[in-house]
């Protein structure tokens, strides 16, 4: 399989992590405030940066390189306010959208283990 560059799996990332999460919030309520407030509230900047920090326990070398990178990336002007942990969900997003274009086992291994996060 041809590697895409970091920004693309970073989008890619960020499409997986909202649809993973839009899955389990749908189902807990009908009321659409309380649903764009639960969804909202687990794919947010901050809450990608402390998922990060959470994973780095369980991170391969080539999966801490990967990070590494998708940390480095530019950062958009408008996004400058919060550099560190814009930087920090861009490389969680990276992660995801790698794992799951290269590696679809790691990439549900690491969803489960997420889990105990969304609570």
């Amino acid at each position: 399989m041809e590697e895409m560059n970091l920004r693309n799996y970073a989008y890619l990332g960020d499409a997986v992590w909202e649809l993973h999460i839009r899955k389990k919030t749908v189902v807990a309520t009908n009321n659409a405030k309380k649903l764009h407030e639960l969804t909202t509230s687990k794919v947010k900047g901050s809450f990608q940066a402390y998922l990060l920090s959470e994973l780095e326990n369980i991170l391969t070398e080539e999966e801490k390189e990967i990070a590494r990178r998708g940390r480095n990336l530019p950062i958009p002007v408008g996004r400058r306010s919060n550099q560190n942990e814009y930087r920090q969900a861009t490389a969680f997003e990276t992660l995801i959208g790698w794992w799951y274009q290269a590696d679809k086992e790691r990439f549900n291994f690491v969803i489960e283990f997420l889990e105990q996060f969304l609570v």
